[in-house]
């Protein structure tokens, strides 16, 4: 008898979307990553807008997880790792609300797994700094563009993606590498 996944969503933003992607797409239990916007007042936003800041929208990504393999707590747990949770709207060069480090829970239970994680890494002082995080409901999610799906597999030898991606990849790898898929693949 074929086991059924326990697929559940959660969405996180985490600076550039392009990023975030690449990480959670190397996770087990992890069975689709899109990239997209939430947090705005738009309807429909597109990259263009979302790059000037002025629609209040986040970078973010969707995930389908199977969480009898990958539970939603150690989902956030990469997602603190894997980018800086203590820098209000700006992640590496990038700055704008748009870049600004946020998990859209879907369920009350994903808030208050976020907000305990975040009292304890701050009560643990495992940052330089409080972490600003945002913990909001999730509203519309808009997919993005085509262009910007499986973008670090399709272009990994960009400046780009060896400077800004790669470092976290190696953050992943080794911090959490009994987490890791077998074979990296797409996944969207």
């Amino acid at each position: 008898m074929e086991k059924v996944e326990n697929l559940q969503t959660a969405v996180l933003a985490g600076g550039c979307f392009w990023c975030t992607e690449a990480v959670f797409q190397r996770l087990e239990g992890v069975k689709n990553v899109l990239s997209g916007y939430t947090g705005g007042t738009i309807k429909n936003p597109a990259y263009r807008e979302i790059t000037t800041g002025r629609t209040g929208h986040a970078e973010a990504i969707q995930i389908q997880f199977d969480s009898d393999v990958i539970t939603f707590k150690e989902l956030l747990e990469v997602f603190f790792y894997t980018h800086n949770p203590t820098t209000l709207n700006q992640q590496g060069a990038d700055k704008g609300t748009q870049y600004r480090s946020a998990i859209f829970y879907v369920d009350n239970s994903q808030k208050e797994i976020a907000e305990e994680l975040i009292k304890k890494l701050n009560d643990d002082e495992i940052f330089n700094g409080q972490i600003v995080t945002e913990v909001t409901e999730l509203g519309p999610f808009y997919i993005a563009e085509k262009e910007h799906h499986d973008y670090y597999n399709r272009h990994e030898t960009q400046r780009y993606c060896q400077l800004v991606i790669d470092p976290k990849l190696a953050t992943l790898n080794n911090t959490f590498k009994s987490k890791l898929k077998k074979e990296v693949k797409n996944v969207n």
